[in-house]
């Protein structure tokens, strides 16, 4: 062999060892910046995409938004906050929304919720917490929390549904053959969009519903007490919001973080108002876990 075939052959063997070298490193560098990504994405913050209008005017459909997760962890979120949660319940209408990147990423979310997604609401019950809708005018209900409206809620209004209007609504929803006629439809046809029975046997059956949603015959309202470990979530454009009214409390585990920043559509960029964070004094009974309040009154 000449020499020179001998240099060629050496300058491409040194070339391919170089690319293979190069691909492992950048191969490696990937890996790593994935693993960083995931970790970052589990623990710091993520991205979703709003398909629902019951966050109207601050939050409309489409929207993306970004969620910090970090705040919620060292400090519980506050009545008037806004609250991004894991479904209590698997919503197969809200899965046929997600688009593909959403549904990717959620392949890496805790065991316990898949199948599940991702809401944003307002809050505005914490544990212990008593909770009523009273009639304001033409306008709508405003929400009493411990008998006042708190500051962080003056402005909203919402709608008497749900468990405010029939205090056995979440058994109804979880076991439709309890109702009857056009309300047996309706329960049944919601049933179709979330699987509801499941999370209601798991966390709302053995409360013992009526030491927490009781109609009060004085002042001929319904009032629904947070229990221990809980919260109340509802949307601020209330005629178009699927939230606590009709699904029932949600986990404190099932937090995922708070809505900071709207990064799309590029004309709608910039930060989210949280507001909230009032510490308002919380009316205790005589425990989380039993009544305090005349049982007479249930219904």
């Amino acid at each position: 062999m000449r020499k020179d075939d001998k240099n060629k052959k050496d300058i491409k063997q040194k070339i391919k060892k170089r690319a293979i070298y190069e691909a492992k490193e950048w191969g490696k560098a990937f890996v790593v910046a994935f693993i960083v990504a995931l970790i970052i994405r589990l623990f710091v913050f993520e991205t979703m995409m709003v398909p629902t209008g019951s966050m109207i005017p601050t939050i409309i459909p489409q929207d993306r938004i970004f969620i910090e997760k970090i705040t919620y962890t060292v400090r519980e979120p506050e009545i008037g906050e806004m609250v991004v949660f894991w479904s209590p319940f698997v919503d197969r209408e809200a899965l046929k929304m997600l688009r593909l990147f959403d549904k990717f990423m959620d392949l890496f979310s805790p065991k316990q919720f898949k199948g599940h997604v991702k809401y944003v609401k307002r809050l505005v019950g914490k544990e212990g917490d008593v909770l009523e809708l009273v009639k304001v005018g033409d306008k709508g209900y405003k929400l009493l929390v411990n008998g006042k409206v708190p500051k962080s809620l003056e402005d909203r209004y919402y709608q008497a549904e749900g468990i405010f209007k029939d205090p056995r609504f979440y058994e109804k929803l979880a076991y439709p053959s309890k109702a009857m006629g056009m309300e047996k439809l309706f329960f049944e046809r919601l049933n179709e969009a979330i699987s509801y029975t499941e999370y209601y046997e798991k966390y709302l059956k053995n409360l013992n519903l009526r030491n927490y949603v009781w109609f009060d015959p004085k002042s001929g309202r319904v009032k629904v007490k947070v229990p221990r470990g809980f919260y109340f979530m509802m949307g601020d454009n209330s005629p178009e919001s699927l939230d606590s009214r009709f699904f029932g409390f949600v986990p404190k585990e099932n937090v995922v973080g708070r809505p900071m920043l709207r990064i799309w559509p590029f004309s709608r960029f910039g930060t989210i108002e949280v507001r909230g964070g009032e510490r308002i004094e919380r009316e205790r009974a005589q425990s989380f876990e039993g009544g305090g309040h005349n049982t007479g009154g249930h219904r």
